[in-house]
């Protein structure tokens, strides 16, 4: 017979088992690992490097490449950065410029023929900011002996096959680091050794020293600003 002392024997021992449903309530809203369940926040993306072809401003273009199809574009001798090749940079908080350079040959089927047909270059030119901080150099060596030598022909001429005389020799490769806060850099012309059958020729002031073409840049764009 179920008595009033049986009744307060059993208050205790629910109690007992609130709290124990209680605590395993509880447990279940923790991780594993005792912490909270509450979800963190999304780690903020990183920005990811971008790499695209450069906006060029070219004072003087040679022209396409009939086998590659790159542009071309001359290099000349100066000191005002106004007035030499201008690039692009995206706003960055880091970006590298890479291009590559050639030099220049006049290629002539006849002087080749009659064994005249050597030539030997040397360019450098420099990348400036526009206010004439010099940022890095380019510089290519190369020599002319037969039209295998030469590194491509430009379309648009009145030579045979519709190709121009002019036409880029050897290739180097060239990487320029851009500084953040730069967002324009010059190419000019600084040195040219060139010694070929009608002689030897130096850089002067607006003459081409080389010639340059794939131009791109490299860069980590800048976090955009809120307003």
């Amino acid at each position: 017979m179920y008595t009033a002392r049986m009744r307060w024997r059993c208050i205790p021992f629910l109690a007992l088992v609130c709290v124990l449903v209680a605590a395993v309530s509880v447990s279940a809203q923790r991780t594993p690992s005792g912490r909270s369940s509450t979800r963190k926040p999304a780690p903020v993306a990183k920005p990811v490097p971008k790499v695209e072809p450069a906006e060029v401003k070219c004072p003087e273009q040679l022209g396409t490449g009939l086998k590659t199809k790159a542009s071309f574009c001359f290099v000349l001798a100066g000191r005002d950065p106004a007035e030499g090749v201008i690039v692009t940079i995206p706003p960055h908080t880091k970006a590298t410029l890479t291009f590559d350079i050639h030099n220049r040959h006049t290629y002539s089927e006849e002087e080749v023929r009659a064994g005249r047909g050597f030539g030997r270059y040397t360019a450098v030119i420099g990348v400036l900011s526009m206010t004439g901080t010099l940022l890095g150099r380019g510089a290519v060596q190369t020599e002319f002996r037969t039209a295998r030598d030469l590194y491509d022909r430009i379309t648009g001429g009145a030579g045979p096959g519709g190709v121009k005389a002019v036409a880029p020799l050897g290739r180097e490769a060239v990487s320029i680091d851009v500084p953040a806060g730069v967002d324009q850099v010059s190419l000019l012309g600084e040195l040219l050794e060139a010694t070929t059958s009608a002689g030897r020729e130096v850089a002067t002031p607006g003459r081409p020293v080389a010639i340059i073409s794939n131009v791109q840049v490299e860069y980590l764009p800048a976090p955009v600003r809120k307003k």
